[in-house]
């Protein structure tokens, strides 16, 4: 085996082994979220652990840590617009949504102070519209390029 197919392996591993460790915080959270009347599935958490990677493919990003997914998951559980029905699609949309807002924002927030604004928009101005968060989002994000902070965003 020449090193280049060697190198490959190890990524494939590395990469084979984040994606196991993400899926197993994803269904720890089912102990927290079961109280709201939720609950993921393996094939659920693979897909969502999927999701992530595809929006860390598109946004060109890397993360080591994969601690994203469950933050997300703990701050929604508990969105009154939000059922068994729909929590996985929401969270899909979700990840998505936090990492295109990390990017527009240039990074510049805080990935806590990302998801706190996400579910304060999501369950308050946007009563549980995804569409009408991506629209915050985007307000947030011209806001951020104007020179200016999270702090000083007026929410309308």
């Amino acid at each position: 085996m020449n090193n280049y197919n060697s190198d490959f392996s190890l990524v494939a591993i590395n990469s084979s082994l984040m994606e196991r460790q993400a899926t197993d915080k994803i269904l720890a959270c089912n102990e927290e979220i079961k109280k709201y009347g939720l609950v993921l599935t393996e094939q659920q958490a693979l897909a969502l652990v999927q999701t992530r990677t595809n929006a860390l493919k598109e946004n060109k990003r890397i993360e080591l840590n994969g601690g994203i997914v469950d933050k997300l998951i703990l701050a929604f559980c508990n969105s009154p617009y939000v059922d068994k029905d729909t929590y996985e699609d929401t969270l899909h949309e979700l990840i998505s949504l936090f990492y295109d807002l990390k990017n527009n924002t240039w990074d510049t927030i805080s990935d806590d102070d990302v998801i706190e604004f996400m579910k304060n928009a999501f369950n308050n101005r946007c009563h549980g519209s995804l569409e009408l968060l991506a629209g915050e989002a985007l307000r947030l994000s011209e806001h951020i390029h104007c020179g200016k902070t999270i702090k000083t965003f007026k929410e309308d």
